[in-house]
C-alpha cells in the first residue's frame, strides 16, 4: 500500500516539475528564431507521443512480464538467470582468454627449447669440434671444396 502511495506521490512530483520546466522554457522560447522553435515543437510532440505510448504499454503489460527474459532466436525463459550465472558469463571469456595466452606462452617456450636442443644435438654429433665454429678461418673452410 505504501509503495502505491509513494508511486503516486512520485508521479505527482514529476508532473509538477515537468509543468514548472515547461513554463520556464515557454517564457524563454519567445527569444528564439522561428526555425528553432518549430524543431522544438516537433520534438516536444514526439516526446509526448512516446511517453503516452510507454504509459499505455506499461498499463497493458502483464504483471509477470518482468520475470520473462527474451533470448536470441525468439526464445523466452521465465525467471531469468541468477546473478551468479550472470557473473560467471561475464568472467568466463576473460578466464578462457588468459588460459589461452598462458598455453600459447608455454607452447612457444617449449618450441624454443626443442629448437635449441636440435641445434645442440647437431653440433655435438658432428665430426667438427664446437670450437671450430668460433674459429675465424671456419668460413674459409666452408667455402673451400670438399676433399
Amino acid at each position: 500500500m505504501t509503495s502505491l502511495i509513494d508511486a503516486k506521490e512520485k508521479e505527482l512530483l514529476q508532473t509538477r516539475l515537468a509543468a514548472r520546466l515547461a513554463g520556464l522554457l515557454g517564457e524563454q522560447a519567445a527569444a528564439l528564431p522561428h526555425d528553432i522553435t518549430e524543431r522544438l515543437r516537433v520534438s516536444r510532440e514526439q516526446a509526448v507521443t512516446r511517453a503516452r505510448m510507454a504509459r499505455r504499454h506499461a498499463e497493458t503489460a502483464p504483471a509477470s512480464a518482468s520475470s520473462v527474459v527474451a533470448l536470441p532466436g525468439g526464445l523466452a525463459v521465465f525467471g531469468g538467470p541468477s546473478a551468479w550465472w550472470q557473473r560467471m558469463a561475464n568472467v568466463l571469456p576473460l578466464l578462457v582468454l588468459v588460459a589461452g595466452l598462458l598455453l600459447i606462452e608455454q607452447w612457444t617456450a617449449r618450441e624454443q627449447v626443442l629448437a635449441a636442443a636440435d641445434i645442440d644435438t647437431v653440433l655435438l654429433s658432428d665430426d667438427l669440434p664446437p670450437d671450430a665454429y668460433a674459429d675465424p678461418g671456419f668460413a674459409e673452410f666452408l667455402k673451400s671444396p670438399p676433399p
